[in-house]
C-alpha cells in the first residue's frame, strides 16, 4: 500500500497490507500532529503533497526497503490538508522475517521519506504560521 490521502488513515487497511504467514515481525510507525514544535504552541498542520511524484518516490523507497534492507512487505500513507491535534499524518508498515530487520527498515523509511518525498508541512501556531522545511 501506496498512499497519499486528504481522509483519515485506515490503520487496519495498513496493517491488513504487510500480513502474511511469513513475517516474523511487523512494526508499525505513527507520526501524529503534535501540539508544540520548536518551542512554539501548535494549533493545526497543513501538508501539502507533489501527487505523482510523491507517490513514485514513496513507491521508489518500499522497493529499496525490500531490496536493501530485508523488508518482505511495505505500507506507506501519508495525509495532505489541514490536520488537528493528535490526527494520524503518517503510518509505515513493515513486515519481515525478523524483527531486527522490521524496525530496521521502518526507521529508515520514515527518516528518508522525511528527506526525499515531496511532502510539505505548514505549521500554524496560536500567533501565525510557518512553512517548514524537513528536506535538506
Amino acid at each position: 500500500m501506496i498512499a497519499i490521502t486528504d481522509k483519515a488513515i485506515d490503520l487496519d487497511a495498513v496493517l491488513a497490507d504487510v500480513g502474511g504467514p511469513g513475517q516474523g515481525g511487523v512494526v508499525l510507525f505513527l507520526g501524529r500532529v503534535r501540539e508544540e514544535s520548536r518551542g512554539r504552541r501548535v494549533t493545526r498542520l497543513h501538508y501539502e503533497a507533489y501527487g505523482d511524484m510523491a507517490l513514485r518516490e514513496l513507491a521508489a523507497l518500499a522497493a529499496q526497503a525490500q531490496r536493501e534492507l530485508g523488508a518482505e512487505r511495505v505500507a506507506l500513507v501519508h495525509r495532505t490538508g489541514t490536520l488537528e491535534i493528535g490526527d494520524l499524518a503518517v503510518a509505515v508498515a513493515v513486515a519481515a522475517a525478523h524483527r531486527a530487520q522490521a524496525f530496521a527498515a521502518c526507521s529508515w523509511l520514515i527518516d528518508t521519506l522525511k528527506e526525499r518525498v515531496p511532502i510539505w508541512k505548514k505549521e500554524w501556531y496560536t500567533d501565525g504560521s510557518q512553512w517548514i522545511a524537513e528536506h535538506p
